[in-house]
């Protein structure tokens, strides 16, 4: 076999984040959520819910989706990490876990405008969810073999960088060539190409099918490039895989700063997946967006995202990684404070002229901050990690890590759930956010900036 420069291993590793990165950006948070959410919430008007109940019934449903699916990824991970150590085998998994992730994305085509099938759309988006991030706990295992402790925090911000950039180039080939708005043209004042019909919304519908399409080309750079390091031959059983995640559980008593770490960031990271995933869904049932506004919404961020990434990673390599996320998380928290206090009529409790812009705009500005500073706190929370792990048991520890971010995963979806049910309103349902992101700021005071390596 030819040999593959560290150059193409690194820009095959990148090309991950290109492909897969749509899945987030088009599905969880500006296209498919607002839609479903809006489409659900029309549902449940017409079983004769009032229209405040029936936005909150809609983000209730939402919440439960990603609080199971949160479940299972958080569960399996580890233990599916631990089977890849014991083989030394990543790419096979990699590639199921693909295919999981393109048959869950076409399958959203089928959503019914009328809301009969809410169900099966949530499975079907599931499925493909939960192959994404059980692919991503893998692909993020191949990080320490990537560069030294120096260099992983560029390369982990450059590769957020150019993922996000992959998710404001589909998002805006979305929005000019098929999500229709309320006239049913596209934002450039076409009809839906391809002779779809926007009576039927299958310009907005064609984000699943868009999704599975980037992700199965673009991710060819990835197997072409990227291989396993060290197969050892072994087969792995899942008795061992328990046996190992047990011992890695259990050796965690010995290492205060990891156990520290993987508390703190299964908080932030969960409040920030939170903000993501509701993001969109405040938009539309807060602020009566247009998935059209939703979707400019969403470049704007994406593509702060991308610019926050790139220099976060040069933050992260001058100052190393825990300042970066300190930054991060006070910043967010302030933004879920402001968005939790204003409504499309009222801002901090101050009564706001009919029709006010000031909503919008702040919103907007938020939208600059939240993918900014998330995509900052993601890349960097990549490389803190690094720093507590090796090569040889870095799958392993990343599915502790995935663990960590998935076994509460379903928290702030759940709190979400709960809030909004409690207060009937979509709003205030999002200020468990901000609780999560503080209690994990305070428990990040005992992680070691340098991490341990033991």
């Amino acid at each position: 076999m030819t040999q593959i420069s560290m150059r193409k291993r690194i820009w095959g590793w990148w090309a991950f984040d290109w492909a897969s990165q749509p899945y987030h950006t088009l599905l969880v948070t500006f296209v498919f959520a607002p839609f479903f959410a809006a489409v659900a919430a029309d549902y449940y008007l017409t079983q004769g819910l009032a229209d405040e109940a029936a936005k909150a019934q809609a983000q209730t449903v939402w919440s439960m989706c990603l609080t199971i699916t949160g479940l299972m990824i958080g569960l399996g991970g580890p233990f599916l990490g631990a089977l890849a150590d014991i083989s030394g085998r990543k790419l096979p998994w990699i590639m199921v876990f693909s295919l999981m992730y393109i048959t869950g994305a076409w399958g959203l085509w089928f959503m019914d405008p009328g809301g009969s099938n809410l169900w099966w759309m949530l499975i079907s988006f599931g499925f493909g969810f939960i192959g994404a991030e059980f692919a991503l706990i893998f692909v993020n295992a191949q990080l320490p073999s990537l560069g030294n402790k120096e260099d992983v925090g560029t390369i982990s911000g450059t590769g957020f960088a150019i993922g996000y950039l992959g998710g404001v180039i589909a998002l805006f080939l979305m929005l000019a060539l098929f999500v229709e708005q309320g006239d049913g043209k596209t934002l450039i004042g076409i009809d839906p190409i391809l002779g779809l019909d926007a009576a039927l919304r299958e310009g907005t519908r064609a984000a699943g099918p868009l999704t599975a399409i980037w992700f199965a080309v673009f991710i060819i750079p990835y197997f072409r490039w990227v291989h396993d390091d060290a197969i050892t031959g072994a087969r792995g059983r899942f008795g061992d895989a328990i046996r190992s995640v047990g011992r890695a559980i259990a050796n965690l008593r010995h290492r205060a700063s990891l156990t520290g770490y993987l508390i703190s960031s299964m908080l932030y990271r969960d409040a920030l997946n939170g903000l993501y995933a509701f993001g969109g869904i405040y938009a539309r049932l807060v602020l009566g967006w247009e998935i059209t506004l939703i979707g400019i919404f969403g470049i704007i961020a994406v593509i702060s995202s991308a610019l926050f990434s790139w220099l976060g990673g040069l933050a992260d390599r001058r100052f190393g990684p825990k300042p970066v996320i300190t930054l991060s998380i006070l910043i967010l928290t302030a933004v879920c404070f402001l968005v939790v206090n204003m409504s499309r009529d009222q801002f901090f409790g101050v009564t706001l002229a009919a029709g006010s812009g000031l909503p919008d705009t702040v919103f907007f500005a938020c939208g600059v901050l939240i993918g900014g500073f998330g995509g900052i706190l993601q890349a960097a929370s990549r490389s803190l990690m690094v720093r507590h792990t090796t090569p040889e048991n870095a799958t392993e520890a990343f599915g502790l890590y995935g663990l960590s971010g998935r076994a509460t995963a379903f928290l702030a979806p759940a709190l979400i759930g709960i809030a909004t049910t409690l207060t009937g309103s979509a709003r205030l349902g999002i200020a468990p956010v901000i609780f999560l992101f503080i209690i994990g700021l305070i428990v990040l005071r005992w992680v070691n900036a340098e991490g341990d390596q033991s």
